[in-house]
C-alpha cells in the first residue's frame, strides 16, 4: 500500500452488528463489486481491552479477530488505513497500582498489534494520558501513529496528519484530550485548524477524530462542512461496561460515525472516488449506503444479537433439540441476509460516493497468528512479572469468629452426589484454562476463577493451593463452622441466589447471561434437584 505521511507542526489541534455493505464484507453484487479507492477503519474507545473474556462463545471483541479480518480484507480494500478516537490504552483514567505494570504491558502490547494494521492517527482520550506524558509518547511511538492533539508539534505530537491511501490524500485532524495539567482543549477552533492545515498539504479528503462525545462532535460536523466525516470517540471512561454503536448519521454532507467500545465492533468507510484526484482539491461524496434506513436496521440488529446469545446458549444446553438449534442458524442467517440486503443502494450514476457499515468483532472471524502470537506473550509476560510480584502477598486474616474457606475435598467428605454433579461442570475445571493459557495470575482473570479471592482466609493471585477453580464455597459461603457443627445448616447458604452468577458472569465478560436459565447447567441429582 502507498503510503506517506506529512506530519504538521504546531497547531490549536489536539467484539456481527454489521450495516454491512457489499464493499465491508466482500460480497459482489452489482452496486460494489470493484473494490473502495480507499478503506477507513475506526476504532472508537477501545480503552485496553485486548479481547473479551472466554466464559461463552462467540463474544465480541478481539484484536485477533480484527487483525485476521483487516487482513483477510486486504485483496478487497488494497488501500486502507486503521484509525481510532477516544481512550485507546487504558480501561481508566487512573492506573491502579496493584495493576499499573500489567496495565503498562498490556497498553504496549495494543499499540504494537495496532502497529501491524497500518494505524495512521488517533485522539487520545483522557484514559491515554493515566501513565503520563513519557508512557504516551512511548505508545504513539511504538504504534506507529500521530496522536492527534492541540498545540502539539512534536512527534508523536501533531496537529493533523496526511496519509496517501489508494491514491487519495486524507487528512486526519481532530482534537484528543489533553494532558490533566493542559486543561481542557477548545475543540472546534482546533478542528478548524487541523482542516487548514491538512488542505495546505495537499489533503483530498478530511476525516475528525474527536474524543469529546457524540452531541460536540454533532456541533462540529455542523460548523466544520468540509469535512467528510467526525469519528466519535469518548472524553474519558471508566470501568469495563460495554456500550453499543449508535446509528451513524450525516449533518449536512458531513457523517457522524462511532462504533462500539472495547472493539465490539468497527466502523468502516469505503470512499469510492470517480473524479480526477488533483493535491488540496476536497471531494465530495454522495451516500450510496442508505442511511435513512436506520430504524430497520437497528431492529435487525437487535433480533440478530439476541439470536448470536440464544445460539451460544443453545449450543451447551443438551436439552435442546439438535433440529431446533439448526433451525435457530437459519433464522439468524435469514436475518443477516435481510440486514444485508438495507445496504445494497445502488450508487449514484456519477460522481463520488461512500459506503459505511459497522462490523462486530466475532470468532468466527477467525484469528491473525502474528496478533496471536503477541498476545500470548503478553500474557506470558503478565505471569512470569505477576509470579513474583504477588509472591508474597497473603489473603486477609479472619476474625475470631470469622468462618473461613476449607476448600471442595472437605466438602466432598459428607457430600459426595453434590461432588459428582460439580466435577461435570466447568466450573471444577475453571484454573485449568488459565493455567493452559498463562493466564493463571492475570489480575483481570484469576479473581473468578478461584474460590474466595481476597477474602478472609480465602486465596489471592498466587496463593490457592487447596481452593483453585469456581468451587462450593464461591455460592455457599465459607464452610469451616459448617464443617465444625454439620447440623447447624444456618452457617451455610443453602440455597444461594442466582444473583450470585452476577459477580463473575457480567459484560464484558459475558453477554445475555440469564442467572436463572444457567443454574441448571450446574444443578443435578444431589445437588439442587431430588435424587434419583
Amino acid at each position: 500500500m502507498a503510503a506517506s505521511a506529512v506530519v504538521m507542526g504546531l497547531a490549536a489541534c489536539q467484539g456481527c452488528r454489521s450495516l454491512a455493505s457489499p464493499a465491508a464484507t466482500g460480497a459482489s453484487t452489482a452496486a460494489g463489486a470493484s473494490p473502495p479507492t480507499a478503506r477507513l477503519y475506526f476504532v472508537t474507545d477501545l480503552a485496553g481491552a485486548l479481547e473479551p473474556c472466554g466464559c461463552t462463545r462467540d463474544q465480541l471483541g478481539g484484536l485477533d479477530h480484527f487483525g485476521a479480518w483487516v487482513r483477510q480484507n486486504r485483496s478487497r480494500a488494497p488501500g486502507a488505513l486503521v484509525a481510532s478516537a477516544g481512550p485507546l490504552f487504558f480501561m481508566d483514567d487512573r492506573l491502579d497500582p496493584e495493576r499499573a505494570d500489567q496495565d503498562r504491558i498490556k497498553a504496549k502490547t495494543i499499540a504494537r498489534v495496532l502497529r501491524g494494521l497500518d494505524f495512521a492517527a488517533f485522539a487520545p482520550g483522557a484514559n491515554d494520558w493515566a501513565g503520563g506524558n513519557n508512557d504516551l509518547t512511548t505508545l504513539a511511538t511504538e504504534a506507529g501513529a500521530v496522536a492527534i492533539l492541540p498545540g502539539k508539534g512534536s512527534p508523536p505530537f501533531a496537529s493533523s496528519v496526511v496519509r496517501d491511501v489508494g491514491g487519495v490524500k486524507v487528512g486526519f485532524v481532530g482534537c484528543g484530550q489533553l494532558s490533566p495539567s493542559e486543561g481542557s482543549p477548545r475543540v472546534e477552533e482546533a478542528v478548524k485548524l487541523g482542516a487548514q492545515q491538512a488542505e495546505a498539504h495537499g489533503a483530498n479528503v478530511l476525516v475528525a477524530l474527536v474524543a469529546v462525545g457524540r452531541g460536540e462532535a454533532k456541533r462540529i460536523a455542523d460548523a466544520i462542512p468540509e469535512l467528510t466525516a467526525v469519528v466519535v470517540g469518548s472524553a474519558t471512561a471508566r470501568g469495563d461496561a460495554n456500550t453499543s454503536a449508535p446509528q451513524a448519521e450525516r449533518v449536512g454532507d458531513v457523517l457522524v460515525v462511532q462504533a462500539a467500545n472495547h472493539l465490539q465492533s468497527v466502523a468502516v468507510l469505503d470512499l469510492y472516488v470517480r473524479e480526477p484526484v488533483v493535491a488540496g482539491k476536497l471531494l465530495s461524496f454522495s451516500d450510496a449506503t442508505g442511511l435513512e434506513l436506520a430504524r430497520k436496521r437497528e431492529d435487525l440488529r437487535q433480533r440478530i444479537d439476541e439470536l448470536h446469545v440464544k445460539i451460544a446458549a443453545w449450543e451447551r444446553d443438551k436439552s435442546i433439540r439438535a433440529t431446533d438449534l439448526e433451525a435457530r442458524r437459519v433464522d439468524l442467517a435469514k436475518l443477516e441476509v435481510e440486514r444485508d440486503a438495507l445496504d445494497q443502494k445502488a450508487p449514484p450514476a456519477s460522481g463520488s460516493f461512500f459506503r459505511y457499515a459497522v462490523k462486530e468483532m466475532r470468532e468466527s472471524l477467525g484469528k491473525d497468528p502474528a496478533i496471536e502470537a503477541e498476545m500470548r506473550a503478553y500474557y506470558k509476560a503478565v505471569d512470569d512479572h505477576n509470579r513474583v510480584a504477588f509472591a508474597d502477598r497473603l489473603p486477609p486474616p479472619s476474625g475470631p469468629d470469622q468462618a473461613t474457606y476449607v476448600g471442595v475435598e472437605k466438602c466432598s467428605t459428607c457430600h459426595p452426589g453434590p461432588r459428582q454433579v460439580y466435577d461435570a461442570t466447568s466450573h471444577a475445571h475453571a484454573y485449568a484454562t488459565l493455567s493452559t493459557q498463562f493466564k493463571e495470575f492475570n489480575l483481570e482473570c484469576v479473581s473468578c476463577h478461584v474460590t474466595g479471592y481476597g477474602k478472609a482466609g480465602g486465596s489471592t493471585v498466587t496463593h490457592v493451593e487447596k481452593l483453585k477453580d469456581v468451587q462450593c464455597e464461591v455460592c455457599h459461603g465459607p464452610g469451616s463452622k459448617h464443617v465444625l457443627d454439620p447440623s447447624d445448616h444456618t452457617k451455610m447458604i443453602a440455597k444461594p441466589e442466582p444473583s450470585t452468577c452476577l459477580g463473575c458472569h457480567h459484560p464484558p465478560h459475558i453477554e445475555g447471561f440469564d442467572p436463572l436459565a444457567k443454574m441448571k447447567e450446574i444443578l443435578g441429582p444431589g445437588h439442587g434437584m431430588p435424587a434419583k
